[in-house]
Order: C-alpha cells, then sequence, then structure tokens
C-alpha cells in the first residue's frame, strides 16, 4: 500500500493544496509564487524519490513569509497523514551534504515532537531573494507539523543559493532514510510515536 498524504489549507493570505507519495519516483508539480522556492522543492521531491504537487497561491504583495510558512505547515502535515502509525520506519536519517564549496550536515528523528536547531548564519542574498531566514521559517512549521526533531550545521560555506540548496537536498537524502520501511514494529519503547 502507498504511503500517501494530501492536505489543504485556506486562510486570507494563503491557498494551498498538497499532495504527496512517500513511495514514489521523485516526481514533481510545483506552483508557488516564489521561483527560488518552487527549485528548493523540486529538489526536495528528486533526492527524496517522494512524488509531491504542490499548488500554492498567496499574499506575496505583502512579503513571501505567510506562503513560505503556510507550505511548511502543509508539507509537514501531510507527510505526517502518509506515516500513518509509523509503523517499521527506520525512524533517524542523517546527510552530509555538499554543494561547491558548501558543506551542510542533518540529523533527524521522526521523533513525534518538533524541534528544530539551525546552526546557519544570516547571510544577505540579492535584493527580492528567498533568505536564509524564509527557509528557516520554512522549516520551522515544517518540523512542528511533521513532528520531527531536525538539526541542521552550516559546516562551512557562504554562498547563498549553494547553502540553501545543500539543506533543502540534504533534508530530503536524510527523510528518504528515515521513512524507509524497515520492520514491523513501532521503531519506540512507548510502543507509538506522536
Amino acid at each position: 500500500m502507498k504511503r500517501k498524504g494530501i492536505f489543504k489549507r485556506k486562510t486570507k493570505e494563503t491557498d494551498i493544496e498538497i499532495e504527496i507519495n512517500l513511495d514514489g519516483q521523485g516526481s514533481y508539480n510545483i506552483d508557488t509564487p516564489i521561483g527560488f522556492f518552487n527549485h528548493m522543492l523540486e529538489l526536495f521531491s528528486k533526492f527524496s524519490s517522494f512524488d509531491l504537487k504542490i499548488k500554492a497561491k498567496g499574499d506575496i504583495e505583502v512579503d513571501t513569509h505567510h506562503i513560505v510558512e503556510d507550505i511548511g505547515i502543509c508539507l509537514g502535515s501531510a507527510i505526517k497523514e502518509a506515516l500513518k502509525d509509523k509503523k517499521g520506519i527506520k525512524r533517524f536519517g542523517f546527510s552530509s551534504t555538499p554543494m561547491d564549496e558548501v558543506l551542510v550536515n542533518i540529523s533527524l528523528d521522526i521523533s513525534g515532537r518538533g524541534c528544530l536547531v539551525f546552526n546557519v548564519p544570516f547571510i544577505k542574498g540579492r535584493e527580492g531573494s528567498f533568505e536564509i531566514e524564509d527557509a528557516k521559517e520554512f522549516l520551522k512549521s515544517f518540523v512542528n507539523h511533521l513532528g520531527i526533531t531536525l538539526h541542521i550545521n552550516l559546516v562551512y560555506g557562504e554562498n547563498l543559493h549553494h547553502i540553501l540548496e545543500a539543506i533543502f537536498k540534504g533534508l530530503a537524502i536524510a527523510l528518504k532514510d528515515a521513512v524507509k520501511i524497515e520492520g514491523k514494529e513501532i521503531p519506540s519503547t512507548k510502543g507509538k510515536i506522536d
């Protein structure tokens, strides 16, 4: 049985629909009004092998904050739905991802508890670009609604595009590993993950 999740959210600020298949091939159809964010979400889909559809509109005439945050809420919620009771998953995932001169290390635990440790300094991009702050807001919403502990550490590097690309690829690689089915039990001494 395919592990699929669908999540929709409509507010006065955003209108978002997400579909995900954790047992996919990495095919994607991403449609947000933020071109660079589309690219990052496409990388996430490709390197996780999750099939991902996102259709999102929002009040970007105000700024990008609302839509970035709400996509994090929706994507985390859709993956949580797809994981169901988390029976048999590996639970932990890791990556050390280079992107040219940049190296980013990621560790995650599908723990049922949202926690983000984000050791990435603020690096200013071009005017109107997708910033470190945008990525952090997305990830905060994502981990809180999925219920994972996520540690992101920039080891070195300073090119903003490369740092963000390494973060999204690394997250995809670590999450792909963590959701793998390895057995039949829930990987917790408590008997459940929530």
